[in-house]
């Protein structure tokens, strides 16, 4: 046998030795590659946003001005922004005040603090601001803020959607 033939065979046995070992080590020995997503600074999904920069005004205008009480509704509820506002708490709100506004949604039964009636007499006696705020910055341990799922303009015709339902 020639040398060259030797030195293949050695090669190849060596090769098959190596390649064994690092198939058994594999979960042993993890080469972890430097990611650039892994490096950067980010937030996780429900880790608590950055505050708002002083003295800034969000894109829709600003909704209200802290301090200067409960804002008025800019919204007439006219038939398309009552349709509107329906549509809207069909989807954010009916689960858990029900789709008669009477607190009884289909997740309000699972719920520690029962959600509102919004057709009781505390709720119509308040003012259209009042009940923008509540769906703007929700209720601590109750209702959770809806600024950031509803523009200023669809929580107004929620509101306006609200004050058409029968006690």
């Amino acid at each position: 046998m020639s040398l060259l033939k030797r030195l293949l065979i050695v090669a190849a046995a060596l090769a098959v030795v190596v390649g064994l070992i690092l198939l058994f080590t594999y979960e042993v020995i993890k080469v972890d590659w430097v990611s650039f997503m892994e490096i950067q600074p980010s937030f996780r999904p429900m880790e608590a946003p950055l505050p708002v920069p002083a003295d800034s005004i969000p894109v829709e205008g600003a909704a209200y001005i802290p301090g200067s009480g409960a804002p008025l509704n800019p919204v007439p509820a006219d038939e398309v922004s009552v349709e509107r506002g329906r549509l809207l708490f069909e989807v954010n709100c009916a689960l858990c005040h029900g789709a008669d506004g009477k607190g009884n949604g289909a997740i309000g039964a699972f719920i520690q603090n029962k959600p509102s009636d919004l057709t009781s007499t505390s709720v119509r006696s308040g003012s259209d601001g009042a009940v923008f705020m509540v769906i703007s910055n929700g209720s601590p341990g109750r209702m959770p803020a809806l600024n950031e799922n509803l523009t200023v303009r669809e929580r107004w015709d929620v509101v306006n959607y609200i004050r058409t339902l029968k006690p």
